[in-house]
């Protein structure tokens, strides 16, 4: 177990610029050959690399399984994000995303009552528009930090539902009528909470089924609707 969380730690490490031979891993790792051997057969099995000839690769997609992988085998959590960029964990958000009919745009920024925002990953696909916000948890992560995060994304979230209409067409909206906006928030890992507030928090190897389940789910989760902006807008205006 220890040999093979070396192995994790050094593919993250050295795979982060290409491709690299076994002989280069093996020496990172500080294991001999057929340790080497072993569990490359094993990773590649569980598609968690790509292996040619001598060499091993791993897409983004992989690394961030590695990455979970490694701390399932109680590897370091500040050492193994470390070796995860922000670009790798919300580009994988992003084609998980767009590999479901949604159009996405990563680190959007606006700006609402002088404020200014910006939302990780929007994912649009009428009538839903999906604002996730990626975290990196510490491991051992409290009430108080979820609550945090929720809250600050909840209102991002709420921000941009009051301002879409400015910003229909850099969100590549082509009508926002009945839009719904949900704030969500992406972990690497499992956390305490599936929902806090309404707010849903997904590790991210398990966004595939959130996706899936959105439509019949959206209901009870907390969203904020273009409707509901414009009526609350138009009440305020009546006072």
């Amino acid at each position: 177990m220890v040999a093979e969380t070396q192995i994790l730690h050094s593919l993250l490490k050295l795979t982060r610029t290409g491709a690299v031979s076994r002989r280069s891993l093996a020496k990172a790792a500080k294991v001999s050959d057929p340790i080497i051997d072993n569990v490359v057969l094993k990773l590649a099995q569980a598609d968690l690399i790509c292996e040619y000839q001598d060499m091993i690769e791993a897409s983004p997609t992989q690394r961030v399984k590695i990455a979970v992988a490694a701390l399932s085998s109680f590897a370091d959590f500040e050492r193994i994000c470390a070796l995860l960029s922000w670009a790798e964990f919300e580009g994988i958000v992003a084609q998980a995303f767009e590999a479901n009919g949604y159009r996405t745009l990563r680190n959007f920024r606006f700006k609402q009552q002088s404020k200014k925002w910006e939302i990780d990953v929007l994912g649009v696909k009428k009538p839903f528009i999906i604002c996730v916000d990626c975290k990196h948890w510490k491991r051992g992560w409290q009430r108080a930090a979820v609550a945090k995060a929720v809250e600050a994304q909840t209102q991002r979230t709420e921000a941009l539902s009051r301002v879409l209409p400015v910003y229909r067409r850099k969100a590549k909206l082509e009508q926002i009528e009945n839009t719904r906006l949900i704030p969500v928030i992406m972990s690497l890992t499992p956390g305490p909470f599936k929902f806090y507030s309404g707010v849903p928090i997904v590790p991210v190897l398990q966004i595939q089924d959130f996706i899936n389940e959105l439509p019949l789910q959206a209901h009870l989760l907390r969203n904020f609707s273009q409707k509901a902006i414009e009526r609350e807008k138009n009440l305020l205006d009546f006072r």
